[in-house]
């Protein structure tokens, strides 16, 4: 009877605990979702309401038009077809850049790890430097590069540079998840007259889909997020979808329209939050299967 009543209690204070734990993450919860909330309930007011209501306030009812404008009639500088064309141009720098980057990083990876030669260490650490580099840092010389290879001011610049920079943290990603590889399934797969490739190919590849996933993850949402290559190494036509944000805010003729502004940065930041939301528990299984390790 006494045990019975002591697991009685430990389970109703257990009950309390994990009552006060969901209390705790909705709170926070809350507070962390405030700001789009925010966002979407101005993006659906019309531009009367944004000045005569409060942040909180419902619209009286939902009004689509900021979404419209946002997307092709918004202003954003002297031009005002919305952030459409700037949304494409975005998905035209990172459709690339992160295919070649997961790539390059595989491969790097691969080698590190699974194929050390004289001096693979040294690399490793020269290359790792290039995560800790400062945005800032480049761009001069990069601006330089670009120039010399005649790709300035265009899509096919940016995807350059992003290429060039997640580099580093592509081939980190992957050496430190190919590290867990027994180096003698290389060994074996060498002795049965398989090259590096083939190797790389037929076996290491089918082994890395949790690592893939999260590079690609990452280095999505570190290009599509980018504002300062964008605005400091694109033209006209080459935009990606943050600068043409930023010139839309900054643009106004007559009266500032919030509306328009919250939802065109809503549109910009949808495709990140898609990945997330679809793709965000793959990415944990990335990282607990061997990303961080090394």
């Amino acid at each position: 009877m006494k045990n019975n009543a002591i697991a009685r209690k430990t389970s109703g204070v257990e009950k309390v605990l994990r009552l006060a734990l969901y209390a705790v993450l909705l709170i926070m919860a809350f507070f962390y979702l405030m700001p789009l909330v925010i966002m979407l309930i101005t993006s659906l007011k019309d531009a009367e309401e944004v000045r005569n209501g409060t942040l909180l306030s419902l619209p009286s009812y939902l009004h689509f038009d900021s979404w419209t404008k946002a997307w092709s009639g918004a202003c954003t500088g002297s031009t005002c077809t919305g952030i459409s064309p700037y949304f494409i141009n975005s998905f035209k720098i990172v459709i690339p850049a992160v295919a070649i980057s997961t790539l390059l990083g595989a491969i790097n990876g691969y080698v590190i790890s699974l194929w050390k030669f004289r001096g693979s260490d040294l690399f490793f650490a020269a290359l790792l430097l290039g995560c800790f580099i400062p945005f800032q840092v480049v761009l001069l010389p990069m601006a330089q590069t670009l120039g010399w290879l005649g790709i300035a001011s265009s899509t096919t610049g940016l995807v350059f540079v992003h290429v060039v920079y997640g580099v580093a943290f592509t081939t980190l990603f992957f050496r430190n998840f190919y590290q867990s590889i027994p180096g003698e399934l290389v060994k074996a797969a060498r002795l049965d007259g398989a090259g590096f490739f083939t190797i790389f190919y037929r076996i290491i590849l089918p082994v890395s889909t949790p690592i893939i996933v999260v590079t690609v993850i990452w280095q999505f949402t570190q290009i599509w997020n980018d504002f300062l290559f964008g605005v400091a190494f694109s033209g006209f036509d080459s935009q990606p979808v943050t600068v043409a944000l930023n010139n839309l805010v900054n643009t106004s003729f007559g009266g500032k329209e919030y509306n328009v502004d919250m939802a065109a940065a809503i549109i910009a930041a949808l495709p990140t939050i898609i990945v997330y939301v679809f793709a965000g528990k793959y990415f944990v299984r990335g990282l607990t299967a061997g990303a961080v390790k090394g």
